[in-house]
This record gives structure tokens, sequence and C-alpha cells, in this order.
């Protein structure tokens, strides 16, 4: 079980929580009696707070003085998330747990940082480790396992190098945490093509935006103006696979591009960043330590997240949550059902 988890409280409070996400918390902290609160100041001096990270009381706008008064965890969608989108509140397989900060905000520590920082990883994790990001490539898994249209490159590039651009929702807190440089769409464009002025130049839109979701970012609309081609519906894993080079802000695409042996390009500070595995824009002074591939996955896939099984709503290994999302891909499962699709505006307000 995570360490976080083991250690709780019989009894937590919790922020920031959607009515949907309420019961999804209770499976995951089990035995633990948990108090759903609206307000920071009902939440008693000393006790354990569970925050969601992105949400009204979580890291861009904190709730005053709760981390001063009580015990405090971060709680946000883990990196092997679903099949389907979180905004189409699709149930996760994974959920993070924080107690210093969150994963996509660079302007403090993590757990996760200091995980990455100071472990030494055994034999046994590492090849654990190299055999879970074999089974993520070959399966073509990603966070949300969405898309149906392949990729093929077109006839015209020939033999100049093929850039993936991938866009972000620009009021996601990852973007205002984490990109102390530039922090839109359309200036990661721009500046994947001023560094390959000649290439065949793609840009992904964030799946969420493309739903209609989430809003485009500002000025967003010009992609057409920069880049050769926009892609949609493309699984972006496969994607990831295909191209020479991959540019993000703080894209978890980035991570899953270097699980396939893709050169990545930085212009945030996403956690997997500063560790020597990236060619980086902004510098991360706090991370100092090199990393080979194999720690960085066993750091972000095997000890960070809590996993959660879909057939018995258990604590499960990576493995199993792995295993479970590769078969719901491959089912039914993966097409939202109509009357779920009119609802959305509704179901998101819940």
């Amino acid at each position: 079980m995570h360490k976080l988890l083991a250690h709780l409280p019989a009894h937590v409070f919790a922020l920031g929580f959607s009515l949907r996400k309420r019961p999804l918390l209770r499976r995951f902290v089990g035995a633990v009696r948990v108090s759903f609160v609206g307000r920071a100041e009902l939440v008693p001096d000393g006790s354990t707070v569970l925050v969601w990270a992105s949400g009204p009381f979580g890291l861009a706008a904190p709730a005053p003085g709760v981390r001063e008064r009580c015990a405090t965890i971060f709680v946000e969608d883990g990196f092997l998330r679903s099949v389907g989108l979180g905004a189409d509140l699709v149930r996760p397989s994974s959920w993070v747990l924080d107690s210093r900060g969150m994963y996509f905000d660079a302007s403090q520590p993590s757990d996760l940082e200091q995980l990455l920082q100071t472990t030494v990883f055994s034999q046994a994790m590492l090849e654990r480790s190299r055999a879970l990001r074999a089974t993520l490539v070959s399966a073509d898994l990603t966070k949300y396992n969405v898309g149906a249209t392949p990729w093929a490159r077109p006839a015209s590039v020939g033999e100049r190098e093929v850039i993936l651009a991938v866009g972000q929702v620009e009021s996601d807190a990852a973007i205002r945490l984490g990109t102390p440089g530039i922090s839109t769409n359309i200036a990661l464009l721009r500046a994947a093509r001023a560094a390959h002025p000649h290439a065949w130049l793609i840009y992904k839109p964030h799946p969420d935006v493309v739903a209609g979701l989430r809003g485009a970012g500002a000025g967003e609309g010009l992609a057409a103006q920069i880049c050769d081609e926009i892609v949609t519906d493309t699984p972006i894993g496969s994607l990831l696979g295909a191209v020479d080079v991959v540019h993000v802000l703080t894209s978890l695409a980035g991570f899953e591009a270097l699980l396939r042996g893709t050169r990545v390009v930085c212009h945030g500070l996403p956690f997997y960043a500063g560790w020597g595995l990236t060619q980086d824009s902004v510098r991360a002074p706090r991370r100092s330590r090199e990393l080979a591939l194999d720690q960085l996955v066993a750091g972000v896939l095997l000890e960070y997240p809590v996993y959660l099984s879909w057939e018995n709503g258990q604590p499960c290994e990576a493995e199993t949550a792995v295993a479970e999302l590769r078969a719901l891909r491959d089912s039914a499962g993966a097409t939202l059902p109509t009357w779920r699709r009119a609802l959305r505006p509704l179901l998101r307000r819940a």
C-alpha cells in the first residue's frame, strides 16, 4: 500500500472534491472515515486534510491557513488514468498523493521530485520498470487512451524531420505552475518552428479542447499558419513513436515520448525534465541528479501513484491496472455512450 495511505488516521477531512469524486476517494482510502467540507475553516486544527490539487482549494488557490494548521495531502489524477477523458468524468485507474506539493507544480518541491532525487532503486525494481515500459509501448497505452485514426507520414515530407508540438489546456494548473517561460500553445508552436524551420511540423491540440470540453488557448486558432498538419483523433502513443522530436510545455506526452525513445524538448518544467533525459529550455536547480529512463519510470509509475482495480475496486499493482486498461480500451468501453455525450455539461457540474 502507498505509504501515505498506510499512515492515514482513522478520520480525515477532504476539500475541493466534486460530488463525482467523493465515492472514488472513499474507495482509495479504504476503511478511513472521510468528512467532506466546503470551507477551509470547517477543518479542525491538527486534522489530516486531503485536497484536490487542481481544485478550488488546491495549489493554484490554496485554502488560507490549512497547510499551517493541518497535515495536508494533495490528490490528483495519475499518469495512467482511463479509457476516456477525465473531463468526461470517466473513472480513473490511478491517483497520486503528495504531502509536499504536486508533480505539476515546479515552483515548489513535491514528493515525486524528492523520490526521484534521492531513491536508490533496486535491480528488481528496475527490471520491473523496464518490463512495464515495454508493455505500455507495445500495447500503445497512454493516460487517456483515446483516438482512432492512424497517422501516416505524408509522401511530401521526404527526408525532412517530423516534429510534433503537443497542445495543452492553457487554464490548467500545470501551465500556471509549471511554465516560467513561454506558456501558450501558439508560443510553443512558434518555438518549435524556429528550432526546426524546414521540418514537417505537426500540432496536436489537447483532446479536451478537441472535444469541446475546454476552451482553446489564446491565439491557438492561428496554429494552421505555423504548422504543416493538425491531428486530432490520432492516438497519441502511436504518433509519439512515429515522429523524430516532440516539443512540449509540460504535457505528459513528453514523458510518454521518452518511453518510446523519442527525443523531447521541454519549454516548461514538467516532472520528467531536469534529470538528463530531455532537452530543457528552463533550468530546474533542485533536480541535480541524472537518471536513467528505467529509474524515472520506476519512480513515476511504480512508486508514486495509487492504482485501483476496475474489476474489484481494490488497490492493485501498476501491472494489474495496465492489463485492465488494455482490456477496456480494446473493448466497447473505449466508446463514450451517446447519452453520456449529451449530458456532458450537466455531469461536469456534478
